[in-house]
């Protein structure tokens, strides 16, 4: 019989543990309950799943992990085809720690793992490596060298070393299954309600704040500059935001999101204007909640017509706030 409680004891802890890498892993990492997935947004059907995993983890006793993966395998097969992303990594992290989760293993997601045989990464990883006892993952999962691995493998293999191999529970939100592809189908038409109901949360951004051109300060509307470091955005054009990470959070503004035609920018950029707030917060690091689409980005034919319509953002903005307070 092996020794659950024992273990159990081992690997309490307040905090989630991130572990970077295979070649990290010790041997206290050691039999867990684990799910493997990009987790995308962390969204209700990965809500679902992490509380699956949890109820297995309560009953032997056991930390519950992730194996995630940077850069997203779509990404490496190649990023310009690759969908926006919901989530950096840093982003997920933040989301995963609201949910139960002990452990996330980040595997690099490189030429080796992605030549890996299915046996390999089920032996190598999930038997020596982690030493699962009990494995959550989707019905349509595939691993391995060119996606030789799926859920009937993963049963066997399974059965072999003596843990179980469940599939993720759907989970359906007005008839839909619950699905990263359809929180970015939602913030490409700007339903940012639609996409906080699959979300079960606003969507937001984080990162750290810049300095910039100055541009909108010389028009009259200074912002707070925050790269996005991704190869596209899964939204764009301008929102009623509220900014966390500084005082008097959450702080309401306007945001534009997009690549500035006007001025020939070239990257995205998330530009945000705080209302009724002037305190200096380059370098800190923010979170920009998205609340409401105002409309698209487009080019104007002079920073005049650029300034007048800030402008009007900045009033539709304000308005939605007096509407939702």
């Amino acid at each position: 019989m092996r020794p659950f409680a024992l273990q159990a004891c081992k690997w309490a802890r307040s905090e989630m543990e991130l572990i970077r890498g295979f070649h990290n892993l010790q041997p206290h990492h050691r039999s867990c309950v684990a799910t493997i997935g990009n987790f995308d947004g962390v969204h209700l059907g990965h809500q679902a799943v992490l509380g699956q995993l949890a109820e297995a983890a309560g009953r032997l006793m056991l930390p519950t992990l992730v194996i995630t993966f940077e850069p997203q395998p779509q990404e490496f097969f190649g990023a310009a085809a690759a969908a926006p992303r919901l989530t950096r990594l840093r982003e997920k992290l933040q989301a995963l720690r609201r949910y139960s989760v002990d452990r996330v293993l980040c595997l690099q997601f490189n030429q080796r793992l992605a030549t890996l045989p299915a046996d390999q990464f089920v032996q190598q990883l999930l038997v020596e490596g982690l030493d699962v006892r009990y494995l959550v993952v989707g019905d349509d999962f595939r691993f391995g060298h060119q996606r030789q691995g799926n859920f009937a493998m993963l049963k066997q293999a399974g059965e072999r070393h003596g843990f179980p191999v469940v599939t993720m529970h759907s989970f359906q939100v007005d008839g839909e299954r619950v699905s990263s592809t359809l929180v970015r189908e939602a913030l490409s038409k700007g339903a940012m309600g639609a996409a906080e109901k699959l979300l079960g949360r606003s969507y937001r951004m984080s990162g750290r704040v810049a300095r910039g051109d100055q541009r909108g300060r010389e028009l009259g509307f200074p912002t707070a500059n925050i790269h996005l470091h991704r190869h596209a955005t899964p939204v764009r054009g301008v929102f009623a935001v509220e900014m966390f990470g500084i005082a008097g959070e959450p702080v309401e503004g306007v945001a534009n999101v997009g690549v500035r035609p006007t001025v020939d920018g070239t990257r995205s950029l998330l530009e945000v204007h705080l209302f009724d707030f002037d305190s200096d917060i380059y370098g800190r690091y923010v979170e920009v909640v998205f609340l409401h689409k105002l409309r698209d980005e487009v080019r104007f034919a002079s920073l005049d017509a650029l300034k007048q319509q800030i402008g009007l953002d900045a009033e539709a903005a304000q308005q939605f706030f007096a509407q939702r307070k």
